[in-house]
């Protein structure tokens, strides 16, 4: 029990669940982008009167896809945080806050949870079980002490 209690004591775990779980559900919106086709994706985009909307879904689609993974991994997730919180709000302003809040009806629901997600990863950092820790502190979100 004294080894639970110290393991839940650690925020950084907490941050890892939270990490690893949005990355998955980031990854999953852009696989399902990636097998309907980037075609697909660029006429939706297109229809919304996103400009350039092939380039725009390729750069969607590997957001979603190739941050969810790094999201994942824990690798430079402050930067693909703020990536992912921007395509939320993207998608907030043009396709959901018409729709109200309730994500039964279209409406903001779950992707201002994402935003929010996505914006405490960038304040954050990585948290436990990440390869952040095994580049930079600032990347982790781990106060730098100095040494005596």
């Amino acid at each position: 029990m004294a080894s639970i209690n110290k393991l839940l004591d650690k925020p950084g775990f907490g941050i890892a669940i939270l990490r690893i779980v949005v990355g998955f559900i980031f990854f999953m919106h852009g696989w399902e982008k990636f097998n309907g086709g980037i075609e697909g994706t660029a006429v939706f985009l297109g229809s919304l009167g996103i400009p350039a909307p092939t380039f725009m879904a390729v750069l969607l689609i590997a957001t979603e896809l190739i941050g969810g993974i790094m999201l994942i991994l824990g690798l430079f997730t402050r930067y693909v945080a703020v990536a992912e919180a921007i395509a939320m709000v993207v998608a907030l302003v043009t396709v959901h806050l018409e729709n109200g809040f309730s994500s039964q009806t279209g409406g903001y629901e779950y992707v201002l949870a994402l935003i929010g997600a996505s914006l405490a990863l960038v304040l954050l950092g990585s948290g436990s079980l990440a390869l952040d820790n095994l580049l930079s502190p600032r990347l982790t979100g781990r106060q730098i002490t100095a040494r005596a």
